[in-house]
């Protein structure tokens, strides 16, 4: 496990010291001398009302804090120092790597941006201010190989040992189903990184839960209008899934709206296991279906693999390939030749510079740090973790019902490709989706240009009722 400091450069686990030093707001405690006990200030509290306590090394302490917000979680202990400690467990090994680690390079510097006043995190997170609530952040990481199960584990070392006060991280939804359910049951805040699942915000949701990124409903619908009006009605279409949730329900939301809005036809869908080396037992099935469209749902590595061997098969170019849920690095990896007039829904595309200010002074800080172009991975995780800021800075605390409560206003806020906001009843964040094709190699303008933007689509125009997949949010506390 690694941590990064104010500045963004990494540490290791262990040299990541405790956060201690002098209170600068009502829920600091003091750091030299001893401090007298929760149960002191409790009890001196008692028969106070709306008073203000003044106790050394806490400075002022209103009944309020004492008496109306308990303990809950890692509050207020993981609030009490000069640092914050926010947690990633992202793949860094496996079929998801390369995705992760530019995932976590998004998560990195939007904390350095926090910490240092940047413009782009000042335009999105105006009270923001050398940190969050005089504090200074501080990341750190675990790879959780997309395992539900080892990323519940680094959270919960996390927990113990750093009292996190923020938890991200999946890339594989089946993570973030699990990060959703722990963030709940501990009453830490969680906003996963790349998911999607229909069911994160769906059946799954949760109120410690909130998620920024675009998912397969929305991606379905976005992606679906243009492969009618390009390719008319009435097609055959192969499915390749992955066996998990996020596979399941963006192939049931792109197979629906398809059927539904164009009497596109499912073949044959096969299904995956994660990490598939070989897919030629499922290749030969969509050989011999009679398809005409490879709608291709793997992701990462699985997916660059399946299409590689899918033109090894002689499928491709003989059906089109679709990519419903883009996956970052894909052009890069899989051969311009495979990628070239491919259709995808993405979350971001780097060329949005030229459109959006916010998007320009992202890829231009992102590039100088890190010596390439974002993909939407890296902006998902900023624009998250930007968001956190601004609804922690707003709400003028770190106290979880607090937060939540303010990002429940639903309020129209910055990201880098115009305004959004979040659905107060399922926590999801209401935004565009981007429609991109592939391009062909002579008309790349520079080595990372893989992707012409085609369409940008509303939200709201994409977006399903929050209570159609079943969403109930839990308690506050």
């Amino acid at each position: 496990m690694s941590g990064f400091d104010g500045n963004g450069r990494r540490k290791s686990f262990d040299a990541v010291a405790a956060a201690g030093g002098e209170t600068r707001d009502p829920e600091s405690a003091g750091a030299a001398g001893a401090r007298p006990s929760r149960r002191r200030v409790l009890r001196a509290g008692a028969g106070m009302a709306g008073a203000s306590l003044l106790i050394p090394g806490l400075g002022h302490i209103s009944r309020a804090y004492a008496a109306d917000k308990p303990a809950i979680g890692t509050w207020p202990a993981g609030s009490q120092g000069d640092t914050v400690y926010i947690a990633a467990a992202v793949p860094l090994t496996g079929t998801y790597a390369v995705q992760g680690a530019d995932e976590l390079k998004g998560w990195e510097l939007a904390v350095e941006h926090m910490n240092t006043n940047h413009e782009l995190m000042k335009k999105i997170a105006p009270k923001v201010n050398n940190g969050v609530l005089g504090k200074k952040v501080a990341l750190l990481s675990a790879d959780s190989a997309a395992k539900p199960n080892q990323a519940v584990q680094a959270q919960q070392t996390f927990i113990n040992q750093k009292k996190i006060i923020l938890m991200t991280g999946s890339t594989s939804s089946a993570v973030a189903v699990a990060l959703n359910k722990f963030a709940q049951r501990e009453k830490i805040m969680y906003m996963p990184g790349i998911s999607g699942s229909n069911d994160t915000t769906g059946k799954d949701c949760v109120r410690y839960g909130f998620r920024q990124g675009y998912f397969g409903e929305m991606a379905a619908n976005s992606i679906g209008p243009i492969l009618l009006e390009t390719f008319g009605k009435n097609r055959k279409m192969a499915f390749m899934t992955p066996d998990y949730t996020y596979g399941h329900t963006t192939t049931e939301s792109t197979e629906r709206f398809l059927r539904d809005k164009g009497g596109w036809k499912t073949v044959t869908n096969q299904v995956s296991p994660l990490g598939t080396q070989d897919f030629s037992q499922y290749l030969t099935n969509i050989a011999n279906s009679g398809a005409e469209f490879l709608m291709n749902v793997n992701w990462g590595r699985d997916a660059v693999l399946s299409s590689q061997q899918a033109r090894q098969f002689g499928i491709l170019p003989k059906m089109t390939l679709v990519l419903p849920y883009q996956i970052p690095f894909f052009a890069k990896e899989a051969g311009v030749d495979i990628s070239e007039g491919v259709f995808a829904a993405t979350e971001f595309w780097w060329t949005l510079e030229e459109k959006y200010p916010l998007a320009k002074l992202f890829v231009e800080s992102f590039q100088k740090k890190y010596g390439y172009r974002p993909e939407w991975g890296a902006e998902n995780a900023y624009v998250s973790f930007a968001h956190w800021a601004r609804m922690v800075t707003e709400a003028g605390s770190f106290y979880p019902p607090d937060v939540i409560k303010q990002w429940e206003k639903g309020e129209t806020i910055p990201s880098l490709f115009g305004d959004v906001h979040y659905r107060p009843q399922d926590h999801q964040c209401v935004r565009p989706v981007f429609v991109v094709r592939g391009k062909a190699k002579k008309d790349m303008r520079n080595s990372e240009d893989f992707w012409e933007v085609v369409d940008q689509v509303k939200g709201e125009d994409v977006i399903q009722a929050p209570d159609a997949f079943g969403c109930k949010l839990g308690d506050y506390t």
